[in-house]
């Protein structure tokens, strides 16, 4: 199962929507990289998330990549997004399970 209809309203879903799209084309962008620091959580909730390979934790490589962007200004941004991700695991959480009962 991949991103349903329904969840492109959750707090983060755009890059939720992103990464999968970037990581199906191989790239290993932002949200690519926040999709598979994510993926144990996406995975139990029925996201499918392609494999990639990986050299060293996917936590650094995103920093890295938003340190080269930002300078200093890459632990505040690093840490919103994460927030971010977190947050649309648990508003999908939340929406899965009301669906069941």
């Amino acid at each position: 199962m991949n991103q349903e209809k329904g969840d492109d309203l959750l707090p983060g879903s755009d890059l939720v929507r992103e990464g999968l799209a970037d990581l199906e084309k191989g790239k290993m962008s932002e949200s690519a990289l926040l999709v598979l620091i994510a993926s144990p959580r996406l995975r139990r909730l029925g996201i499918e998330i392609p494999q990639a390979e990986h050299s060293q934790p996917f936590e650094h490589q995103l920093y890295e990549l938003l340190e080269e962007r930002l300078g200093a200004g890459a632990h505040s941004h690093y840490n919103s997004l994460i927030r971010r991700i977190v947050s649309y695991a648990r508003a999908l959480e939340r929406e899965r399970s009301a669906r069941k009962t």
